[in-house]
C-alpha cells in the first residue's frame, strides 16, 4: 500500500478554509481519482510536541494507493484540476510526500 501525504506547513498569516477543502476540495479529489483511491484521511494540526507549541502542519491529507504506479495514472490526467483548485482554500505551497506503509492497524 501507498500513502501519498499532503502535508501544508503552519505559516503565520498564511488561509486555510478548512470548511472548502473538506466539501469542495476532497469531494473532487475522490472523483478525479476514482477506484484508484483506496482511503483518504484529513487531519486538522492542534499542537506541537511541546505544551503550548504551535502544529508544524495546519493540515495533512493522506491517500492511499495499490502502488506509486496506481497513483500516478490516476492522479497525472487530473493534476490540472485537482492543483487548479489550491488557490480556492490556501496560499501555503503544500509539500508531498509518498510513502510505502508497513504497518497499518
Amino acid at each position: 500500500m501507498i500513502k501519498v501525504s499532503v502535508l501544508y506547513p503552519n505559516k503565520k498569516g498564511s488561509k486555510f478554509d478548512m470548511e472548502y477543502y473538506c466539501k469542495t476540495h476532497i469531494p473532487l479529489v475522490e472523483r478525479k481519482l476514482g477506484g484508484a483511491l483506496k482511503g483518504v484521511s484529513v487531519e486538522r494540526g492542534v499542537g506541537g510536541g511541546l505544551p503550548g507549541s504551535p502544529a508544524i502542519y495546519v493540515v495533512m491529507a493522506h491517500l492511499m494507493f495499490d502502488s506509486v504506479e496506481a497513483f500516478q495514472a490516476a492522479f497525472t490526467p487530473h493534476a490540472p484540476a485537482i492543483m487548479g483548485d489550491v488557490p480556492n482554500y490556501t496560499d501555503i505551497e503544500p509539500v508531498i510526500q509518498i510513502s510505502e506503509v508497513t504497518i497499518s492497524g
